[in-house]
């Protein structure tokens, strides 16, 4: 009996030894934008097959390029596209896997206001070029009629670090201003003419939080999450669009009708009845080669299954699904990754 129970034993350590020898733990970091659904993905993900556990840190967009060029971990994850400069810094080949679609929404903290306000791209670059510093100016009055706006100052808030949500952001307000363009330009890490910095989407949420008079830009889900009023902003058709699924939806039908084969493409100012304009898709970077043919296969799993039974998790959490014709696309080229 006490050799069975020895033997048994024996055999259990064993098993549980092959099942550790056996997860695969795969390291990511990069965009806070789509944080949360990542979260739930890896989370959900892991449940399915225990013995994958990925782990990811967010830190932004530039850090998650930065790491994954680095090899510091296995994929990176950004809302900016990696230009040319940053590709060929990496040792491999790196692939763009856009996973989900989201907006960039102007939350604001004016006390006691009950009414949604409205915003155009001009507007908004104005502010952030440190040329509207009042609340009751009146190009926002103007934008905003029979609403009370206080004469008290605009406390401008922005992203500290480089990040994909601030990429999106200067994305489409150079679109909108050829002031803004010169002044400021297009990049996950710019020069502010104005305004207080925090880190991620959850400190620019913070500031605006706490501040009365501010105003800030963050993914929808921060806004909702944290119950901070945001505004419409006005679209190419000329409609003032409060960001949504189905808004951002609409942006996404636009704006990538026509997909790259590398999936680098912006969505920002998209044509179309309905869209928000400062939409964006978020990608996952891996490698093509990578060294660890088992984490490449085990990433190459995960990102099927994100591009299917995941996409189910996206409105609940204020995100869009990806097009059905991104989504193959997608598959396709998933076997460009090496897996043996």
């Amino acid at each position: 009996m006490k050799k069975t129970m020895i033997a048994l034993a024996v055999a259990t350590l064993s098993a549980s030894a092959t099942m550790v020898a056996q997860t695969t733990q795969i390291n990511g970091a990069g965009a806070t934008f789509p944080y949360p659904i990542y979260s739930k993905w890896f989370s959900e993900y892991n449940k399915l097959h225990p013995n994958v556990q990925i782990n990811y840190q967010s830190i932004g967009s530039g850090g998650g390029i930065q790491q994954v060029t680095k090899e510091t971990v296995f994929f990176g994850a950004s809302d900016a596209i990696m230009n040319e400069e940053q590709l060929k810094a990496a040792p491999g080949k790196l692939l763009h896997f856009p996973t989900v679609l989201g907006a960039v929404v102007p939350v604001y903290n004016i006390p006691n206001l009950k009414t949604d306000l409205k915003f155009s791209g001009p507007l908004l670059a104005d502010i952030y070029l440190g040329k509207i510093t009042k609340w009751n100016d009146p190009a926002i009055t103007k934008l905003n009629p029979g609403v009370t706006l206080p004469a008290t100052d605009i406390t401008v808030t922005h992203r500290a670090e480089g990040s994909g949500t601030t990429f999106i952001w200067v994305d489409f307000l150079s679109k909108v201003s050829p002031e803004f363009k010169t002044k400021v330009g297009v990049n996950a890490s710019v020069s502010w003419p104005t305004g207080v910095g925090g880190r991620g989407n959850e400190g620019v949420s913070g500031l605006v939080t706490q501040t009365p008079g501010s105003i800030g830009y963050v993914e929808l889900i921060y806004a909702l999450q944290n119950k901070i009023a945001y505004g419409s902003v006005l679209n190419a058709a000329g409609e003032y669009v409060k960001a949504s699924v189905q808004a951002v939806t609409a942006a996404a039908a636009a704006g990538a009708a026509n997909m790259p084969a590398d999936f680098r493409v912006s969505i920002t100012n998209a044509p179309g009845k309905g869209a928000y304009p400062i939409s964006s898709f978020t990608w996952l970077l891996l490698y093509e080669d990578a060294k660890d043919k088992a984490q490449s296969k085990a990433m190459v799993d995960f990102v099927k299954w994100a591009l299917s039974d995941g996409q189910k998790y996206c409105a609940d959490l204020g995100y869009a699904p990806l097009p059905d014709n991104v989504v193959k696309l997608e598959i396709a080229a998933l076997a460009k990754i090496k897996v043996s």
